[in-house]
């Protein structure tokens, strides 16, 4: 069993574990319990209803946060020649090369995002087995291999999140910080959710959200009452 810290076991004794909470009620409780010396990320987690054993139900999309994510996204562009200098220009963090691929063949991974131009996708398919486990890798379905690099690279520093079910059928996503205003991180969820119920694959039946819960980094999470989702919109 996880040992938790006193302020974890404070914030807890705060919020009831059984029960479920309206989306802005569980915001505000989040909040109100943020006892970390720094700057929190609101997380959601979401329990889908999918085999994603299943390839008919895998749910992979992105969404651009309304209120972005508060935190600087590092960008990593697979581009050469002309695209090099319009990913610098466009706010890419890393422009790689042959020193670059190596590096993260050897476990280098300082960066959130990356994206491709079509061309240099056989190059990047040698770092998969790297780049796919950690959520890393340029997807054309996603956007993330394209040749509108200035377009993709704003939208990504912007708050653009990509989400994906993990094998366990749940997907984790932060959006936001404690620190955003109640109404701004209730924007993100609600797009959020919007767009994971867009990505919903042909092959799902039945419930296909079933288990949600918000909390913040260092705290405890809360349960969202399913026919109250509506409300982070309003």
């Amino acid at each position: 069993m996880t040992k938790r810290g006193k302020k974890y076991r404070k914030a807890l004794n705060n919020i009831k574990t059984n029960e479920m909470y309206s989306p802005r009620e569980a915001v505000e409780l989040a909040k109100e319990n943020s006892t970390a010396n720094f700057d929190e990320t609101m997380e959601i987690h979401i329990r889908m209803g999918i085999d994603p054993r299943k390839a008919d139900q895998q749910v992979r999309s992105s969404v651009l946060l309304p209120h972005g994510l508060g935190k600087s996204v590092r960008v990593l562009a697979f581009v050469e020649g002309e695209g090099a200098r319009i990913a610098e220009q466009a706010g890419a963090d890393f422009i790689s090369d042959q020193e670059t691929i190596q590096k993260i063949k050897d476990g280098w991974s300082d960066f959130d995002a990356a994206i491709a131009v079509p061309e240099m996708m056989g190059t990047v398919g040698s770092l998969g087995k790297i780049l796919g486990p950690r959520g890393l890798m340029p997807n054309p379905k996603l956007g993330s291999v394209t040749l509108e690099l200035d377009k993709v690279i704003k939208s990504i520093k912007a708050g653009q999140v990509e989400f994906r079910a993990e094998k366990a059928g749940i997907i984790h996503a932060g959006l936001g910080r404690v620190s955003f205003g109640e109404n701004d991180i209730l924007l993100n969820i609600a797009s959020f959710i919007e767009s994971v119920k867009k990505a919903r694959p042909t092959g799902t039946k039945g419930q296909y959200l079933k288990k949600i819960s918000i909390g913040s980094t260092m705290g405890p999470s809360l349960k969202i009452d399913l026919s109250s989702i509506d409300e982070a919109s309003k």
